[in-house]
């Protein structure tokens, strides 16, 4: 089985293909730009515990430059794909839109034309919980109207599920959407709430928590998002109804508290967080959380890592990679 996985030094990504090449009958083929949104020595680092792997390939490539990805994909000829590679992050997003361009919207036309010929049995990719918007029906359902995201980050992901459904229905494409609920864990992304709460605590730098910490998010564990992943991959939609296009929300259906989240990090580290509350922010949502029926009927994906247990094997990775490496 050739499995093609783009953004393999991200996070997900990573982890996915970790998971991947434990089969030794699987093939994993790893592409990524290691661009420098964030400290290029984490995606390497992350690379470097793959690199051991017999089958496993890198590939720094970007997926957005035009005919790059598909003399790649040509060559391999993947069975499965899981399009992971993207522009991240919702407060960036206001400042840098041209990045989300580039990558999310040029880089993801890039992969659906590379899976037209020849055509993957399934080809997975990242959406996001942001193209819920100001949606206010707790909890969130894939049938609920995402036409107005507060972000730009969340409106590039709504176009790629738009432009998924197209090539589905025109070309016969097997496309499954994911809809991510704040992934966290070991390896995560040093932009996001866990690293930078935990760095700040660490270093007795104050956190700004905007919407003065009564935000409440849906965490969800990286060790349940890459089991998520694989079982959605491994279960292509039917050809019947057509187009054989899905969408899944794939979180933990549990949100909580941002303050909370940090009085559980501080209890875990051993120190206190200097706090800094703040008003909610324009492309900030008031709650995420997912509903899991859809994903659950499908595949049978159930989240297993409680937040005490995934924030303390986080805290665990975070000082050995941050503050005990040499």
């Amino acid at each position: 089985m050739k499995v093609l996985v783009t953004g393999a030094a991200g996070f997900i990504g990573y982890h996915v293909c970790q998971r991947l090449t434990r089969t030794a009958s699987c093939e994993v083929l790893g592409i990524d730009n290691l661009n420098d949104y964030y400290d290029v020595a984490l995606k390497r680092a992350r690379l470097a515990e793959l690199a051991d792997r017999e089958n496993f390939r890198f590939v720094q490539a970007d997926f957005a430059e035009p005919g790059r990805l598909a003399g790649l994909w040509a060559h391999f000829k993947p069975d499965y794909v899981v399009h992971l590679g993207a522009q991240a992050n919702v407060r960036y997003s206001v400042t840098h839109p041209e990045a989300y361009v580039q990558s999310n919207l040029v880089g993801f036309f890039n992969v659906l034309e590379a899976a037209r010929a020849p055509p993957p049995k399934h080809t997975v990719f990242a959406s996001s919980s942001s193209v819920y918007g100001a949606h206010t029906a707790i909890p969130f359902a894939e049938d609920a109207d995402v036409t107005k995201p507060l972000s730009f980050y969340g409106a590039t992901k709504q176009a790629n599920e738009v432009m998924a459904h197209s090539y589905a229905h025109l070309h016969g494409l097997m496309l499954t959407g994911l809809r991510f609920f704040n992934v966290y864990g070991p390896w995560g992304r040093p932009d996001t709430a866990p690293t930078l709460f935990a760095k700040a605590i660490f270093d007795g730098e104050p956190i700004n928590l905007f919407a003065e910490g009564k935000a409440r998010r849906d965490f969800t564990y990286i060790d349940d998002i890459t089991d998520g992943v694989l079982k959605v991959l491994l279960y292509p939609p039917s050809e019947q109804p057509v187009p054989p296009f899905r969408l899944f929300n794939i979180g933990h259906h549990r949100p909580v508290e941002m303050l909370l989240f940090v009085r559980m990090l501080e209890q875990l580290i051993g120190r206190e967080a200097k706090l800094n509350l703040q008003p909610a922010q324009p492309a900030d949502v008031p709650e995420t959380c997912a509903s899991l029926d859809r994903i659950q009927t499908a595949v049978g994906y159930t989240p297993r890592v409680p937040l005490e247990d995934g924030l303390r094997r986080f805290v665990e990775w975070f000082k050995s990679y941050y503050y005990l490496s040499p």
